[in-house]
């Protein structure tokens, strides 16, 4: 194995709750029902995906562009108030992988500004050769497009390749492009076909680490 691609959000950084705290609020104001079981299905997708989702929901008529304008200023208001929120583990493990020369990759569905931005914040930006987002590709996760072009970047074979994901969408979307996907659950337990897709899974990036200190012995 040659080379790590990571997801960000849940896996990075512990942002995927704050996206649906800011969802849950704008819904409240809009006076929008069922926002607790329309935003788990968006997680992973990109925003073509999570549109396709709000919009089988309220209606093709519905403000998708304004619900979303307003979330993501209720996200980084709350973050630019309390800060990014870190993974534990995430530094110490995108260390190691550097010091000890692994090709280093990122694959988001989100979109590519926000993912800079997330990345400057917590100075991760220097660990990664290669970033691609939500908005670098028509069909984002759970399809495997996102994780075959950070490979082709990369320049190494999907089958040479980790990828390190939370959700059930990137697990999907990492095996379908031949990867080796290694979940650490965050919003979403692992069910039967996570067991199924993932080559392993931990309960922390911790473990992740210490893992990969071994995988080559």
């Amino acid at each position: 194995m040659r080379a790590v691609v990571f997801d960000m959000d849940g896996i990075l950084f512990d942002t995927e709750r704050l996206c649906q705290d800011s969802w849950i609020q704008v819904a409240v104001k809009r006076g929008l029902p069922g926002m607790e079981e329309i935003f788990p299905q968006c997680i992973g997708l990109n925003a073509n995906g999570s549109r396709r989702i709000v919009l089988g929901a309220y209606g093709k008529d519905f403000d998708y562009d304004g619900f979303r304008a307003e979330t993501s200023a209720w996200f980084w208001d709350y973050i630019d108030k309390n800060g990014l929120p870190v993974m534990p583990g995430a530094k110490p493990l995108l260390e190691w992988l550097k010091n000890n020369r692994w090709f280093l990759g990122l694959a988001s569905s989100t979109r590519r500004s926000s993912v800079v931005n997330c990345l400057e914040r917590a100075g991760f930006s220097e660990y990664f050769s290669v970033v691609v987002t939500g908005d670098m590709v028509e069909y984002s996760k759970p399809q495997p497009d996102i994780y075959l072009l950070a490979c082709r970047e990369l320049g190494v074979r999907p089958e040479e390749a980790y990828a390190i994901e939370d959700s059930p969408n990137g697990i999907r979307s990492a095996h379908a492009a031949g990867m080796r996907p290694l979940m650490v659950p965050d919003m979403i337990a692992p069910d039967e076909e996570m067991q199924r897709l993932s080559y392993r899974i931990f309960q922390n990036l911790n473990q992740v680490l210490d893992y990969l200190k071994t995988e080559g012995e």
